[in-house]
């Protein structure tokens, strides 16, 4: 018996051109110099807004990887297994080149278009992004070694996708297995060990504690030898077609993150080859950790963006208490809130992807040697508490699983410890400020374009430069154990005032008066609030709501 006609749903949000609305994105391609990637920009945002697609990430999902350890006859094959929606969700990122298309064709606005193509993919569907970053990110270290990367430099080039484990493949994607139990971020503790078998082959033997995508045609691994932590390239499959040992113990069963499978790995007797100076494994991946940092950007900057975009759909087509929710002034204020925020996010990824490409001017180099570390930092921290005040404009809605949300508000965090958790990152920020001094030259240049418009942004610089002296100076200093502590215990804040400058710096530069006049009163006002909707008073709220 129908007791009721269903009403005031707001309609799935479903065939959308999530480039075309998504005028920050828009905007920051043409505005560094990748409006030639605008026409296929466009295809992956129709692509990833049709319900297609949206279905197979939810089917990702849903059918989480499942490890098989052993064949039916008892043979180790260490296999995962996807649902076929994870596998046509990576064909598709790789086929627009979201994985390694800056670096086959590195011309300017490269790294631009991209990230927009890897933002595109990551806000509908994020697990699959981890492979298609990791494999951006190995291309600086393979290069290091000219027989590896002649071997397999085209393979990580290539837009085809296989994700079957086998000899012959003409494509490949990368992985990581670095963190080991007893030492987490702090690599040098690695235990793994790598013994020379002759003829450029290594023996590996130890435990990982996190591998992610371990269906990767290869993976580069941290080990130690005689001469110290060292990098090493450790394919699956060997060139006679015989699995390399990669014993595979277990799948993480994470908080979110879900289509993308994470495993302990066991070593034992694996097969590697070294990657750059043996005993110098951390500086061989150092430029891949600032890739995979920017990707943490682009990651979270795509859910806030997507946490953005559900959350205005709804408000538009939903009625409360006589009105439409998206006209009452607390949800607009709201919604405002999170789409300046989103804005902000958008516009400096995109700037320091500019910042990789290679015909940037040479101070971009120190230039996002410290942004990238002080945005990675704060965007991805702001990510989660976004995510759940948009969730929440949805009601009970966004709290179940049927609606995209409730999976947003649990991938976020990740990207927040992925290459590094808050005060790993906040310390190296520091480490910088103090050891590379053009890193803040370049840095505090950047913020100094946008000087003379708003003596709120300026004051805000001005107790900027006196912290970072301040900060400078003591690590310099007589006594300088106990003022580095007190560094060290401080500099969250530093590292949050740096951030919330170079995005003002940005919008004042770029955005609109809406835009600029709300982030630099909200975010660095006298009178700006401590969670989402809180804004100031005189703000053109319509304006920042309509961009969204």
């Amino acid at each position: 018996m129908v007791t009721h006609t269903v009403v005031n749903q707001a309609p799935p949000r479903v065939d959308v051109d999530e480039f075309a609305a998504n005028p920050a994105l828009r905007e920051g391609v043409e505005r560094y110099d990748a409006g030639w990637a605008t026409a296929s920009l466009g295809e992956v945002g129709r692509l990833v807004g049709s319900g297609s697609f949206q279905r197979d990430a939810e089917l990702a999902n849903i059918h989480e990887p499942r490890l098989r350890a052993f064949d039916r006859c008892g043979d180790r094959i260490d296999e995962v297994e996807y649902d076929d929606g994870y596998h046509r969700v990576i064909a598709a990122a790789v086929a627009a080149g979201a994985h390694t298309s800056a670096w086959a064709d590195p011309r300017p606005g490269a790294n631009v278009a991209r990230a927009a193509a890897f933002m595109l993919f990551a806000q509908v569907e994020p697990g699959h992004a981890c492979p298609v970053s990791m494999t951006h990110a190995a291309v600086p270290a393979l290069a290091l070694s000219e027989g590896l990367a002649t071997e397999w430099m085209p393979r990580l080039l290539s837009r085809e996708y296989d994700g079957r484990l086998r000899a012959g493949k003409t494509s490949a994607l990368f992985g990581m297995a670095m963190t080991e139990k007893q030492g987490g971020s702090d690599v040098r503790a690695n235990t793994t060990r790598a013994l020379a078998d002759g003829d450029g082959r290594w023996l590996l033997t130890g435990h990982k504690w996190f591998c992610s995508a371990p269906m990767s045609d290869a993976f580069l691994v941290l080990a130690q030898t005689a001469s110290g932590l060292s990098c090493f390239l450790v394919p699956r499959v060997l060139e006679d077609g015989d699995r390399n040992v990669f014993l595979i113990q277990r799948l993480k069963d994470k908080l979110g993150n879900r289509s993308n499978a994470s495993s302990e790995v066991e070593f034992d007797g694996t097969v590697g080859y070294l990657l750059g100076e043996e005993g110098r494994g951390v500086r061989t991946i150092l430029e891949m950790v600032n890739r995979t940092r920017l990707d943490c950007i682009l990651g979270s900057a795509a859910g806030m963006r997507q946490a953005v975009a559900e959350a205005a759909w709804h408000v538009r087509h939903r009625s409360a208490f006589g009105a439409r929710l998206i006209d009452q002034p607390a949800m607009r204020a709201v919604l405002a809130d999170l789409a300046l925020e989103s804005e902000a996010a958008t516009e400096v990824a995109l700037r320091l992807a500019r910042a990789h490409d290679a015909d940037a001017p040479a101070t971009d180099a120190a230039f996002r040697r410290l942004a990238t570390a002080v945005t990675k930092y704060w965007v991805c921290k702001r990510g989660p508490g976004h995510a759940y005040e948009a969730l929440e404009c949805l009601g009970g809605n966004g709290y179940t699983e049927a609606f995209p949300l409730a999976r947003r508000y649990r991938e976020q965090p990740v990207m927040a410890i992925w290459e590094g958790s808050g005060n790993v990152i906040a310390l190296d920020v520091l480490r910088a400020l103090r050891r590379e001094p053009a890193a803040w030259d370049a840095f505090d240049a950047e913020l100094a374009h946008a000087r003379g418009r708003y003596r709120t942004f300026d004051a805000h610089h001005d107790r900027l430069r006196a912290r970072v002296a301040s900060c400078v100076a003591g690590g310099a200093a007589d006594g300088a154990a106990d003022s580095s502590a007190a560094a060290e215990a401080s500099v969250r804040p530093l590292v949050a005032a740096m951030a919330v400058a170079l995005q003002a710096s940005l919008l004042i530069r770029h955005a609109s008066d809406a835009v600029a006049d709300a982030f630099v009163a909200a975010r660095i006002g006298p009178e700006r609030g401590s969670l989402y909707g809180e804004l100031p008073p005189g703000l053109d709220l319509r304006a920042l709501v309509t961009r969204a």
